[in-house]
């Protein structure tokens, strides 16, 4: 009895840390995956954190492409048929129709083109705190601890899900956003149905994840997330970097 109550305890208390830090969950968040298999198992209550800003960091213009690749992926598990993203850019490289690739219609994207990453940012910003979108995709280089804390504080308002997309940015800076990946193409396997040609392969990083586990997978897109190894290798959150 005891030691169940310890358990009973121990599991309340987790999930009150989860509330105290921002993970408020409605019922449709309840409802369970959304399809990333074994990936969501990293995640607090294994399900992946809804109305919370999430970070991805490229530096060669193959991983920018493996990055927005995978993160409208995502997208599109998360609108669904009803739902509608603003993707704000200040170099847009999107070819809207190639998103139906991953189950977005481009008519429930809204491109907010800009001339600055300043502009791009104040738009993140703005687009976040409407709660009629689903989803809002920023393509930032540089973001502070203080800018990502302002986009955490408005999606916990609106529950609107956000992705900043970090291209070759000057540090790798610490930040409020819940999860931190890199995502780096593989070679695609070839099939018999499409010679010469496959599906979306990619390395997936969690490089980290507030109450969660960090992790590494590789992954094909082909309209779902199916791994190509069954097993995950944890990842360190923190290296020493080497003196001297």
């Amino acid at each position: 009895m005891a030691a169940a109550s310890q358990k009973e305890i121990i599991s309340r208390l987790k999930k009150d840390l989860l509330v105290w830090e921002g993970f408020k969950r409605s019922d449709a968040d309840k409802a369970g995956a959304i399809g990333m298999g074994s990936i969501e198992d990293h995640f607090p209550e294994k399900v992946f954190p809804k109305g919370h800003i999430h970070e991805m960091i490229s530096y060669q213009p193959e991983s920018s492409v493996a990055s927005n690749g995978f993160i409208s992926a995502i997208t599109g598990k998360l609108l669904g048929n009803t739902g509608f993203c603003v993707w704000v850019s200040a170099a847009r490289t999107i070819y809207p129709p190639t998103l139906a690739l991953f189950g977005i219609p481009p008519e429930q994207v809204i491109f907010a083109d800009v001339r600055t990453q300043k502009e791009a940012l104040w738009t993140v910003e703005e687009a976040l705190k409407c709660e009629a979108l689903t989803v809002v995709i920023g393509e930032i280089s540089e973001l502070s601890f203080g800018d990502s804390r302002r986009l955490q504080l408005a999606v916990e308002k609106s529950r609107v899900t956000g992705f900043i997309h970090r291209n070759n940015p000057r540090t790798e800076n610490t930040t409020a956003c819940v999860t931190r990946w890199k995502v780096d193409p593989l070679m695609s396997t070839g099939h018999p149905a499409m010679p010469g040609i496959g599906f979306p392969c990619w390395d997936i990083k969690l490089l980290k994840v507030r109450n969660g586990q960090p992790g590494n997978w590789q992954v094909e897109w082909n309209g779902a997330f199916c791994h190509l190894q069954s097993t995950t290798v944890a990842i360190p959150q923190f290296q020493k970097r080497k003196t001297g």
